[in-house]
């Protein structure tokens, strides 16, 4: 008999999903659910719909996102041959016209708006509690871009192995112009799809805001995400008047994020206003904040490295359910699932991603994340595995250093998916 799969979602990765599975020979089912019917958010009868931009970000190389595009063109990625083909101009950024052109493996690609009849089915498999419906993520940076002549490694009372959290103290002076910023600052406005029934999703109320919190009055914040109690600064010996805190997001102690900043103002805002945070006037910010409606899985206590259930080898998902965060990112995620659905129908051994390149980073991070602080997370260079050797001449020729890396494994990747004669 020969080899099939489902592919349930017609968006961005379930299309590459699709798409992969059937160049390596594979029959292959694609369900949609529209036109029948439609989430709030979607409006085009087609497939692959960009819901919320047109914009692919940026295209140009020394970028996270420009080297997986470069990455996913390499390997024959559908979305990307579509996105080149109906490009219009827009700088350094790809944007496209929006209307791009058991026995059974199955790929589960449908999107953050997942349907609640599909999430009601999800829940049951994976169990209600490693299913989120709203995400409420505080900012990620880049702990190279760090300011450590302000900035000081210490955990409260002295606790844990003393690098975990990095602490950017404020005077008070300090602290009172970041409060007026942060409290006259412009929030993200909400979409339809994020307040279903008109109501604001319940996340806002347990996991609030920090600008939200800081309008309950000017010290809140001091006994809340900016506490100094049992931090004090060793350049001084005494508590500095108010202290953020940044909690290590992977064991290399490439990225940090930021304590209790979960937030909805929009992303120039994040900006300028947490770039008042002594030590972070630089900081690149590898993500920002966010609170909207998401469905996504707990991925690291569910999934692989090639996005298969580890309980369940023969179903995959693909997309942002996975906590890719992007539509280039669900697309890359869609072909990495894709590829492996197919090998596994063919009874064929995995093709795992190595997580020196993009693909297989993210593949890495959604599989081998924090299970109990997992979050999602777009591509960016921090979540690549660290190069051997340090490379001088700045960021920017270490960023020229993981792009060459990469692109030379997945030349390799590329040969191995050829067909053999």
């Amino acid at each position: 008999m020969h080899p099939r799969i489902k592919v349930i979602g017609a968006g961005l990765a379930g299309c590459e999903a699709a798409y992969q599975a059937a160049k390596l020979g594979v029959y292959v089912d694609l369900y949609e659910m529209k036109p029948r019917k439609y989430t709030p958010a979607h409006k085009y009868d087609g497939f692959a719909e960009l819901v919320c931009s047109n914009s692919l970000r940026s295209a140009q190389l020394f970028n996270a996102v420009g080297l997986l595009k470069e990455e996913l063109s390499r390997l024959g990625s559908l979305i990307m041959e579509a996105a080149y083909a109906t490009a219009v101009p827009a700088g350094s950024a790809l944007a496209v016209d929006r209307k791009l052109d058991t026995d059974e493996v199955t790929v589960i690609a449908s999107g953050p708006l997942t349907s609640d009849a599909l999430a009601e089915r999800i829940s049951a498999l994976v169990s209600a509690k490693s299913l989120y419906f709203y995400d409420a993520a505080a900012p990620i940076v880049d702990a190279a871009s760090i300011d450590f002549s302000k900035a000081y490694f210490a955990s409260r009372y002295g606790k844990g192995d003393g690098e975990d959290y990095v602490n950017c103290p404020m005077t008070e002076a300090e602290y009172r112009a970041f409060y007026e910023a942060l409290v006259t600052a412009t929030e993200a406005p909400l979409h339809e799809f994020d307040i279903p029934n008109g109501k604001e999703p319940k996340v806002f109320e347990g996991c609030m805001p920090v600008e939200v919190m800081a309008k309950r009055g000017v010290d809140t914040l001091l006994f809340g995400p900016l506490k100094p109690v049992g931090l004090p600064d060793p350049k001084t010996g005494k508590e500095p008047f108010a202290v953020v805190q940044l909690r290590r997001e992977n064991k290399e102690g490439t990225m940090y994020n930021l304590v209790g900043f979960q937030t909805h103002l929009t992303f120039p805002e994040q900006r300028r206003v947490f770039g008042m945070i002594p030590g972070l006037e630089n900081a690149e910010f590898l993500r920002y904040g966010v609170m909207h409606r998401n469905t996504y899985l707990c991925s690291p206590s569910i999934l692989t490295e090639t996005y298969s259930m580890a309980e369940h080898p023969n179903l995959f998902f693909a997309g942002q359910m996975t906590g890719v965060e992007g539509y280039v990112e669900s697309t890359g995620s869609g072909l990495v699932a894709g590829i492996n659905a197919a090998l596994r129908a063919m009874g064929r051994d995995a093709l795992i991603f190595p997580a020196e390149t993009i693909l297989g980073s993210m593949a890495h991070y959604v599989s081998h994340g924090s299970a109990t602080a997992f979050q999602p997370m777009n591509a960016n260079f921090g979540i690549l595995a660290p190069l051997e050797q340090k490379v001088k001449g700045g960021k920017r020729a270490r960023n020229d250093a993981y792009v060459l890396r990469s692109l030379a494994l997945v030349d390799e990747l590329k040969k191995a998916l050829e067909p053999t004669s």
